[in-house]
């Protein structure tokens, strides 16, 4: 992956210039090494598997330290699978001791020795999203003990105090945010930013051969992991079967568009491969959401890229899938289309919204505080489905943030969609990074639609690959600021 730094012809610009280590770094990361080299050889004899990830995020953090942006490359292939109980979220019993944490951390310190900290986060992003979500956290500190105990029951991993619910609720999601940023860092300081595409693809491989692996090592009937009654299943793996159907729904957003447009035949394969095995994973997860966001990217594709060509294109696919597709899939999309509304929300409207609206007007400015549901009048009571968010994103932002909220982050995310807007026609971009952008607003329109059945406007991981898109796009505004 070509990320090697930049030095345009004149006085080279400081955003673009790349610190050589110092002396006393190098001596520190000789002395760092061979501590970690004892370390784990102790640790090996008993630790066995942890000490395997400690050791091996402990030499990438190593390799990081001498340029930080092979650490926000790391971070992009491993991010989606953060979530999933493939990567290890605890090692030792140390709390956030896991290998995205270590890196991270060490990302981080890399770019702080070779920038300014102060300055990693853009003031929209600070004031119209990070500050209202913390306040909403302080907001619902106060309620932690009007949780029923049944749900920590049922959820023994859970926060159990006001500290525990602040980091898990308001500052752990942040890490999405960060990483984005160092991201966003790395894209400003490389040569070609477009080599980061590499990066999107391992990820979307690692992601999707995880869930495949899964499906295939269990056994399962796939008409039967269509069923209604299976929403679960990846549970076993930590994702739910919506929220990794959304994982790909992006993914195939962001990639799609890159696909159409470049010129280099061994990346257009690379895509086309990676393009149809999202395809393939997100409709293995039978995710009506995900697939209902799957044809709003297309229709967006189709009208930004209307030509014949794409139309030909877009017949010929539709065709080939209303002919191998089995009927067990029509099922699936088509569920509760001959009952009643409810029944195609999947008791959504009857059993969690509808219980949930009279608590709007208990703080309509400001809302109850972050994940109010769980001391909700309907939750207490029993009059909802035992669901600790409200399954509608929309729903979430006014019961936890208020209007006030609410609005704060639709202004955010408005700036958001005007900044892949204008990449996304810059001329001045290589045909990939446009093309990039242009699929990173078809992602936002997919957030947006999909958020009517679930998700979250904060940091959530199934939009992973959305943040490091929005990374990205500051990333590229800070080359241009850098002329």
């Amino acid at each position: 992956m070509a990320i090697a730094a930049s030095h345009p012809a004149g006085s080279p610009s400081p955003y673009l210039r790349r610190s050589a280590p110092s002396a006393g770094l190098g001596l520190a990361v000789i002395a760092g090494m061979l501590a970690v080299g004892a370390g784990s050889a102790v640790a090996l004899a008993f630790g066995e598997l942890e000490a395997f990830y400690v050791a091996l995020s402990a030499i990438a953090g190593i390799a990081v330290l001498f340029d930080f942006r092979i650490g926000a490359a790391l971070l992009i292939v491993i991010l989606p699978l953060e979530t999933s109980s493939v990567a290890p979220h605890t090692l030792f019993n140390v709390p956030g001791l896991n290998p995205l944490s270590m890196l991270g951390l060490a990302t981080l310190l890399s770019y702080t020795f070779r920038g300014n900290i102060v300055k990693l986060a853009p003031k929209p992003l600070v004031w119209l999203y990070i500050v209202p979500i913390l306040v909403a956290g302080v907001l619902g500190m106060p309620h932690i003990s009007e949780i029923p105990w049944s749900y920590f029951e049922l959820d023994p991993t859970s926060f159990t105090d006001a500290t525990s619910y602040f980091r898990d609720e308001a500052i752990r999601p942040m890490v999405y945010v960060v990483i984005a940023l160092l991201v966003g860092k790395a894209v400003a300081r490389s040569k070609r930013p477009e080599g980061f595409i590499y990066a999107l693809i391992a990820a979307v491989w690692a992601i999707a051969i995880v869930e495949i692996v899964f499906i295939g090592m269990s056994g399962v009937r796939l008409s039967l992991l269509a069923s209604p009654s299976q929403r679960q299943f990846f549970n076993q793996i930590g994702l739910h079967a919506n929220s990794l159907g959304r994982i790909f729904a992006v993914a195939y957003a962001l990639l799609v568009f890159v696909w159409w447009e470049t010129k280099r035949p061994g990346l257009k394969s690379l895509l086309f491969l990676t393009v149809c095995v999202s395809v393939i994973a997100m409709l293995l997860t039978f995710s009506r959401g995900a697939i209902f966001g799957f044809f709003v990217v297309n229709a967006v594709f189709l009208l930004w890229k209307f030509n014949s060509k794409s139309v030909a294109l877009a017949l010929a696919a539709a065709a080939v899938a209303a002919l191998i597709a089995p009927e067990y899939v029509w099922n699936r999309i088509t569920f509760g289309f001959d009952a009643d509304a409810n029944t195609v929300s999947a008791d959504r409207l009857n059993g969690i919204w509808l219980p949930l609206l009279p608590e709007l007007l208990k703080s309509p400015l400001w809302g109850n505080g972050l994940g109010s549901t769980l001391w909700s009048a309907p939750f207490k009571t029993g009059q909802m489905l035992l669901v600790n968010h409200p399954h509608n994103a929309y729903l979430e932002v006014l019961l936890d943030m208020g209007l006030i909220g609410a609005a704060l982050l639709g202004a955010y995310y408005l700036h958001v969609w005007r900044g892949f807007r204008a990449l996304g026609s810059n001329a001045n971009l290589s045909a990939e990074l446009r093309a990039l952008f242009q699929g990173a607003t078809a992602a936002l329109v997919c957030f947006f639609v999909t958020g009517m059945s679930g998700g979250s406007l904060r940091p959530d991981p199934e939009f992973a690959f959305l943040w490091i898109a929005i990374g990205m796009m500051y990333g590229m505004r800070e080359r241009r600021a850098a002329g």
